[in-house]
């Protein structure tokens, strides 16, 4: 028996309404044998179809139809047809264990994998935002989509931040490797435009968010004399000596906070000295930092007298204590605790316009080669980074080397 009238009315009513979603797009309707809904999607010669948990039902459609809109929505942002059906549905991928287990295949790949890089740059680039990840999707409250997974694991950070901008970038690739690695589905495919989320500091918060140098060495100089190492509480004390010792380091040596840690001391065997050697193998882009030698550049204090810290025989007889763990974050952290730190940064930034960071100890030894008339070829070498590297992080040197090499040609010239 054919069916009534009324019947079909409410039918192609319905499936009138989705067709016109949109001006073109590309959706229509009809029941499965089941009698549920099923959902087709023509795009460019292709078709998709899904079905969705509605029956096929007069009294079913005005919320099915609300369904289909919101369906329309996520494929119109670039799902495919089941993914935007099951984002629809409010489903999320598998949760807790299963994400853990999701990031300790990230970190093999990265590790092993592709342009590989260390355990201490993942466990400082990746680890600690794909962790945040991580709890988030086991949560009794999940984020349901990429964009906003993203967004909760950088809100805590200033918009245009360094910090921000890497936390992004790590999110990005370990939601790529769930996807196209471990059958997370599509859904999770993150944004390719991580600006929105990145965001843009605002104008009076526009400082250079790699740090720059000190004023000149007597602020350093200043500055440590500020660690309490003569504290009543002898824990304290400890900290601040350990931390004392690593901040000279980084002052004298121009070191990462990081290479700290990679210290040695060797002997040359023709002329007997000992000397700096730094272990540390820093992975970028532009290839691997190999080992190197460092050379010291001694602070020099406004009287003009140089500080006298005898830190290679310290570190040599293994009287050079230092803190367990040497790290940009843990510099940070250490001196964010510190109020002579926090006041000298503010009145860096109100007065100059400067933002001094952990790496700025590192900054001030180039600018004090800069200043003795080192070659910026030397510096970086000792810095251990390539000359563009070193020119692109120092606009003076690369200025300075150009005018000290005309310089040079014209003596020649009259000579």
């Amino acid at each position: 028996m054919g069916k009534s009238f009324f019947t079909a009315n409410w039918e192609t009513e319905f499936k009138e309404d989705v067709r016109h979603i949109q001006k073109g797009s590309g959706l229509t309707v009809s029941s499965n044998r089941q009698g549920n809904i099923e959902v087709k999607y023509r795009k460019n010669g292709t078709s998709q179809t899904t079905t969705i948990p509605f029956s096929w039902s007069k009294e079913t459609k005005g919320d099915a139809y609300t369904r289909i809109r919101n369906i329309y929505k996520f494929i119109a942002e670039g799902h495919s047809l089941k993914a935007a059906a099951d984002l629809a549905q409010g489903k999320a991928p598998k949760k807790g264990k299963d994400w853990a287990y999701i990031l300790k295949n990230f970190k093999y790949q990265k590790l092993n994998f592709g342009k590989a890089t260390t355990e201490a740059t993942f466990n400082k680039q990746y680890k600690p935002a794909c962790e945040m990840a991580v709890e988030l999707m086991g949560s009794k409250t999940p984020p349901m989509n990429p964009a906003d997974l993203i967004d909760m694991c950088v809100k805590d950070w200033t918009a245009g931040s360094r910090t921000r901008q890497m936390r992004a970038r790590a999110i990005k690739q370990f939601l790529t490797h769930a996807v196209t690695r471990e059958g997370i589905a599509d859904i999770w495919n993150p944004p390719t435009d991580l600006k929105p989320h990145i965001g843009e500091a605002k104008p009076q918060e526009k400082i250079n968010r790699e740090g720059d140098h000190f004023e000149d060495d007597q602020q350093i100089i200043n500055f440590l004399e500020t660690l309490p190492i003569n504290s009543s509480f002898q824990r304290d004390a400890e900290a601040a000596e350990k931390w004392l010792n690593a901040f000279r380091l980084m002052a004298e040596l121009g070191l990462r906070p990081i290479e700290v840690g990679y210290l040695k001391v060797k002997k040359d065997p023709v002329t007997k000295d000992f000397y700096w050697w730094c272990e540390y193998r820093k992975k970028s882009g532009g290839g691997i930092t190999e080992p190197r030698r460092v050379e010291p550049l001694p602070l020099i204090d406004d009287e003009g007298k140089e500080q006298e810290w005898n830190l290679i025989n310290r570190f040599k007889t293994n009287t050079l204590p230092l803190p367990d763990r040497v790290d940009g974050e843990a510099c940070n952290t250490y001196l964010q605790r510190k109020e002579s730190w926090k006041s000298l940064k503010k009145m860096m930034k109100e007065t100059q316009g400067m933002n001094i960071v952990a790496y700025s100890f590192r900054h001030s030894y180039s600018l004090r080669a800069h200043v003795l008339g080192i070659d910026s070829g030397s510096v970086s070498m000792s810095m251990g980074h390539t000359l563009e590297a070193h020119h692109r992080a120092y606009p003076y040197a690369s200025k300075a080397s150009t005018t000290n090499a005309f310089k040079r040609a014209r003596e020649r010239a009259t000579a």
